[in-house]
């Protein structure tokens, strides 16, 4: 007999998060609104989520000591990104209830596992092939085919650690680029996959396997980092079912107990491939916050605490912008605009590609 979940997490306890990024500033400034006190754990001196935390421990993810404390400090522990060593999960997880869980960090930060985790539960993928140097690499593409996409397996996002294989891409070089100075580094191939638009889903769990997802959004992307998200996508009603019932498989199939977000793509022959997971909050639902009765962070906040999940329900449609570099330089044109919604995440050097904020506008629901 399934035992039943532990009870909620009361406000005014304190909730930990591993990671100091604007995810974790936007975590932390829901859970507040909900009476909670958050209390910070990263690397990094005067972090985006530091900023709006009662607590922050500055120290480094290998720390045994400092980790100890900052578990016995909360009542919960959570992450806003998923490239966190899996020992610091390990020294947590006795100490706080860690949610999403170990389990989850090890599928999410390794392409390897999971695409393999996904065919497994029967999701379809873009066809992939382990390389760990060029000589696998050659084989690879034998099996694969060109075009491909060469990604290492592990700490990639925004388009690092990628390189494109086209009909006359030397391997050698293309290995190189994607394993930088560390030549000891596991690859992926994957097969390049002719899309016709790349959406996402984000859909929370709660301990008692309730769920609740936003609508399916479309992704632009410039330079291999999110530009521009539109909600809703562009999709038949049937494909956007599709979408969402994927996400909750997946959900469901790692027991996870948080925030997940599918990243997926929808192929010119209309079928459904996925991509990426992130277990956590993520930049295609920043829109949320002004377009939904719950925002994902507010969502993400009720679902680890064990609360009641919140609607989801989109009360407008919405085009979220990223502000990226000096982009963030036009935030007084940006206020001046009627209608949009800006939001800056408290980092005082802008650099090109680096995520300075977002300003989302939007408009009735049609």
């Amino acid at each position: 007999m399934k035992s039943s979940p532990p009870g909620p997490i009361e406000p005014g306890s304190t909730i930990g998060i591993l990671g100091g990024g604007q995810l974790g500033r936007m975590t932390a400034m829901a859970a507040a609104r909900l009476g909670y006190r958050c209390h910070i754990y990263t690397d990094e001196h005067d972090s985006p989520a530091s900023q709006v935390a009662a607590t922050t421990t500055v120290a480094p993810y290998t720390d045994a000591a400092a980790l100890t404390a900052f578990a016995r400090s909360v009542a919960v522990v959570t992450f806003e990104f998923e490239n966190i060593p899996e020992a610091t999960a390990a020294i947590i997880e006795p100490l706080a209830p860690l949610r999403p869980g170990r389990n989850c960090l090890v599928i999410a930060q390794d392409r390897l596992n999971e695409k393999a985790f996904l065919n497994g539960i029967g999701v379809a993928t873009a066809p992939y092939r382990r390389a760990a140097d060029a000589m696998e690499l050659a084989q690879a593409i034998d099996d694969i085919g060109r075009p491909a996409v060469l990604k290492t397996a592990r700490f990639g996002y925004d388009g690092k650690g990628q390189v494109m294989i086209g009909a006359n891409t030397d391997l050698q070089a293309a290995w190189a680029a994607m394993s930088g100075s560390n030549g000891a580094q596991i690859g992926v191939l994957e097969g390049f996959v002719e899309f016709d638009r790349e959406i996402s889903v984000i859909v929370a769990r709660a301990p008692d396997g309730s769920c609740q997802a936003f609508d399916p959004v479309e992704n632009r992307h410039t330079n291999h980092i999110l530009d521009t998200t539109i909600a809703p996508a562009a999709i038949t009603d049937e494909m956007g079912y599709k979408a969402v019932a994927t996400a909750r498989h997946i959900a469901e199939a790692l027991d996870l107990v948080g925030l997940l977000t599918v990243e997926m793509f929808v192929t010119r022959d209309n079928t459904l491939l996925v991509n990426e997971l992130a277990p956590r909050p993520h930049n295609s639902g920043h829109w949320t916050l002004d377009g939904c009765i719950t925002s994902q962070f507010e969502q993400f906040v009720r679902a680890i605490c064990g609360l009641p999940l919140g609607s989801a329900a989109r009360h407008s449609n919405a085009v979220m912008k990223n502000l990226l570099g000096d982009d963030v330089l036009r935030w007084r044109e940006i206020l001046a605009e009627p209608g949009a919604k800006l939001h800056l995440y408290g980092k005082s050097e802008p650099r090109p590609g680096r995520k300075m904020g977002h300003v989302t506008r939007l408009s009735p629901r049609k």
